[in-house]
């Protein structure tokens, strides 16, 4: 079973960046794609964005289509999510899914 491990959460102002990291137990080419998604307090877990791991095509969710920037590499096995213009909304918890494993979680605050 593929292990997921995130990274990069912390504490940061409305506007600014941060970018997680997600790091696959085995090459990511071997696996279809990795999978973002977050879980504010007191919320469901809820999807933000896609990678093919192969073909490299993505998909995002409309609330940060435009901010969030998901990408891989392939040699390190890592996929990232790199977030810009941050709102207070996109405090939670992120984690990393695939293939029926997720992560732990890093935990993102938005806040001034």
């Amino acid at each position: 079973q593929v292990q997921l491990a995130e990274s990069g959460g912390g504490l940061v102002q409305p506007g600014g960046s941060l970018r997680l990291s997600c790091v696959v137990s085995e090459s990511i080419f071997r696996i279809y794609g990795v999978g973002w998604y977050r879980q504010g307090p007191g919320t469901q877990r809820d999807w933000v964005a896609s990678i093919s791991t192969r073909s490299g095509g993505t998909t995002y969710a409309d609330s940060v289509k435009g901010r969030f920037i998901i990408s891989r590499d392939g040699p390190q096995n890592t996929v990232y999510l790199q977030m810009n213009n941050l709102k207070p909304e996109d405090t939670a918890v992120y984690y990393c899914h695939s293939q029926g494993s997720w992560g732990q979680g890093t935990q993102v605050t938005v806040s001034s």
